[in-house]
C-alpha cells in the first residue's frame, strides 16, 4: 500500500522541494512527492480493506494506492527504509492497530518512504539529493521491488573478535591500534 498526502496537505514534500532548491541549490526540480509504503504480511483480505481506511491512511487528507502508484513520466523514484535493527515506530504502530482490528495475531509490517522527483536531474544531482535525504546511521536506500516475504533471516555471528590487553595499552600502542 502506498499512502500520499493530498496536494494541499503535502507539507513535507513541499518542504523537501524548498530544501533541494535552496540548500542543495538544485533548481531543476519542479515537483517532489513523498509517499509511505506499507508492506504487510499475514492478514486477511477483509482486515486489509479495513486497515487501508483506518490504519494506513486518513481518507480526508490521504490518497491510498493499492500495489503501485502513478508516476510522472521521466520522474526519478527512490525509497528509504530503516536499517535492520532500527526501531520503526510507524510499522510497529500499524501492526498493533491491525492486530486490534483483526482481534488476532500481529501481522508483519515494514515501511519505507518513497520519493518521486520531477525535473531535469543529472546522476550527480540525484546522488546529492539521496545523500541529503538518507541518514546512513539509521536508514538505507530500499528496493522498489515487491517482496516475496517480509520475513528476514539474519546470520548470527558465531565468533566475535576479542582484543586482549586493550586496557593495558600505552599511548604508542593505542596510536598504532588506531
Amino acid at each position: 500500500v502506498y499512502v500520499e498526502k493530498k496536494p494541499e496537505f503535502a507539507i513535507k514534500a513541499k518542504d523537501l522541494k524548498h530544501e533541494i532548491k535552496h540548500y542543495l541549490n538544485i533548481q531543476t526540480v519542479t515537483n517532489v512527492r513523498e509517499l509511505i509504503r506499507y508492506d504487510v504480511e499475514n492478514i486477511s483480505d477483509e482486515t486489509y480493506e479495513k486497515a487501508c481506511k483506518v490504519v494506513f491512511a486518513e481518507p480526508p487528507v490521504d490518497i491510498c494506492y493499492q500495489e503501485d502508484f502513478p508516476r510522472a513520466e521521466g520522474a526519478r523514484v527512490f525509497s528509504v527504509e530503516f536499517l535492520p535493527g532500527q526501531f520503526d515506530q510507524r510499522a510497529n504502530s500499524a501492526a498493533e492497530c491491525i492486530q486490534i482490528i483483526s482481534k488476532g495475531e500481529r501481522p508483519t509490517v515494514r515501511t519505507a518512504k518513497v520519493y518521486m522527483l520531477k525535473g531535469s536531474l543529472s546522476a550527480e544531482q540525484l546522488s546529492e539529493i539521496k545523500k541529503y535525504v538518507i541518514n546512513p546511521v539509521e536508514a538505507r536506500e530500499a528496493t522498489l521491488e515487491e517482496f516475496d516475504t517480509l520475513k528476514v533471516d539474519y546470520e548470527i555471528p558465531t565468533e566475535v573478535a576479542v582484543l586482549d590487553g586493550f586496557n593495558q595499552m600505552n599511548e604508542e600502542q593505542l596510536a598504532a591500534f588506531l
